[in-house]
């Protein structure tokens, strides 16, 4: 059974560049094309959760399980997903069962 997915998200890395007069330059390189469902998670929780990570998560992908690029990681990497940009907070395969993956994003908006 195949998860399927109808959007796709562009796995995108950060880099640092010095330019030539000596300041960094951030930039952005698509790394890696995965499809699966984007899905809303925000909402105004009054709850604590010990996993601030996914307290501050505003939305969800879930895709098939895939090996993502070994320089995808949640601290250098962003989503861009229908022309919107979303930061990368936490990625899991849950159970480490290798059948799905789940990507907790939080909006930072369009492209």
């Amino acid at each position: 059974m195949s998860i399927g997915g109808n959007v796709y998200a562009f796995l995108q890395r950060r880099t640092v560049e010095t330019d030539e007069i000596g300041a960094q330059v951030e930039t952005w390189v698509d790394v890696q094309k995965v499809r699966g469902w984007l899905d809303l998670t925000g909402g105004d929780s009054k709850h604590t959760n010990y996993n601030a990570k996914l307290q501050e998560s505003t939305h969800v992908f879930v895709a098939e399980y895939v090996a993502l690029n070994e320089v995808v990681t949640a601290e250098n990497s962003r989503a861009v997903i229908a022309g919107k940009r979303y930061d990368v907070l936490l990625i899991d395969d849950p159970m480490e069962m290798h059948k799905q993956l789940e990507i907790y994003l939080k909006y930072t908006g369009g492209q």
